[in-house]
C-alpha cells in the first residue's frame, strides 16, 4: 500500500489545530491519519483506569458490531483482555495482540466465550498513559477476511507511534474527567470488580489471582512464573478453587465469573 501523504498531512494538521475538538472529531482525525498509511476494518479508542469499566471515546462500528466490541465488552470481558492488562500496568507503546496474549490465549475461556465473536484476525494498539492513572488505547483491527497486518505495515505504524502518542497526550490529558462525570451519574459502575467477583466465596487472595490468570489464558506453568511459585503449587490451588466453587471445568468457572460481575 502506498502512503497517501496529502491525506496524512491534512489529518495531522487537523489533529494539531488550536481549536477544541470533540472525542468524535479526534477519533475520526486519527482514522483519517492512519488510513493514509495502512488499511483496517475497525478503529476503537478506549480509556482505561484501574478496574473501572473502560470508557469508549470513539469507534467506527455499526450498531450490531458495537454491541459485541463495546457494549458486551464493557459488561465484564474487558477484565480478561490482554489489552486491558497492558493498559493498567501500564505498558506504553505499540503492541500486537499476539505479543501481549498469554501462552494459551487461543484456548482460553475468554477467547472462546467472547473474543471469537469479534471475528478478528489481528488487533494492534497504541497505548498512551495520560493524567489521572488513565491509559488511552487506540486499536486498529482487521477481520479474518482481511488478514493480519504485514510486517511492512506494522513498521509504518511503529514509526508513526510517537506522533500518535504526542497528540493523545495533548488532546486527552484530562480524560480522567470522563470517569469522574460517569461516577456522578452511575455510582454503582463496576469498580474493584476482580475482587468483588468472588466476594461471597471462601477464596484466598492467591486463589482469586489464579482465577484471573486461568481465564485470561495462562497455563499453570505461566501462572507459576508470574506468581513465583511452582507449577505443582498452582495445580493444587486450581483443584482447591474448583472444589470450593463446586465446579469441574473452566467453562463453568467463566460462567460463574461473568455472572458474579453482573450482580
Amino acid at each position: 500500500m502506498r502512503v497517501d501523504f496529502e491525506r496524512l498531512f491534512l489529518a495531522a494538521s487537523g489533529l494539531m489545530a488550536g481549536r477544541a475538538l470533540t472525542d468524535g472529531e479526534l477519533g475520526q482525525g486519527f482514522v483519517d491519519l492512519l488510513t493514509s498509511l495502512v488499511s483496517f476494518d475497525y478503529c476503537v479508542m478506549f480509556a482505561y483506569r484501574g478496574t473501572e469499566r473502560p470508557i469508549d471515546l470513539f469507534s467506527t462500528f455499526e450498531k450490531n458490531e458495537y454491541h459485541i466490541f463495546v457494549a458486551l465488552y464493557q459488561q465484564g470481558p474487558y477484565l480478561l483482555d490482554p489489552f486491558y492488562s497492558a493498559a493498567t500496568l501500564p505498558k506504553p507503546g505499540i503492541w500486537r495482540m499476539r505479543e501481549l496474549a498469554p501462552d494459551r490465549f487461543f484456548a482460553s475461556e475468554y477467547y472462546r466465550n467472547y473474543y471469537m465473536q469479534t471475528g478478528l484476525a489481528e488487533e494492534i494498539g497504541f497505548f498512551v498513559p495520560v493524567r489521572g492513572d488513565v491509559t488511552v488505547v487506540l486499536s486498529l483491527m482487521r477481520s479474518e477476511r482481511a488478514g493480519a497486518f504485514r510486517p511492512a505495515e506494522y513498521d509504518l505504524l511503529r514509526k508513526v507511534a510517537p506522533l500518535i502518542r504526542s497528540i493523545i497526550e495533548s488532546r486527552w490529558r484530562d480524560v480522567s474527567d470522563h470517569f469522574e462525570a460517569r461516577l456522578e451519574h452511575e455510582p454503582d459502575v463496576i469498580k474493584g470488580a476482580p475482587t468483588r467477583a468472588w466476594g461471597n466465596q471462601n477464596l484466598t487472595t492467591r486463589e482469586k489471582a489464579i482465577i484471573e490468570l486461568v481465564l485470561q489464558g495462562h497455563s499453570s506453568e505461566s501462572i507459576g512464573l508470574r506468581l513465583g511459585v511452582t507449577t505443582g503449587t498452582v495445580k493444587v490451588h486450581r483443584r482447591n478453587i474448583y472444589r470450593k466453587l463446586d465446579i469441574s471445568s473452566q467453562t463453568q468457572l467463566m460462567s460463574l465469573y461473568l455472572d458474579s460481575l453482573r450482580r
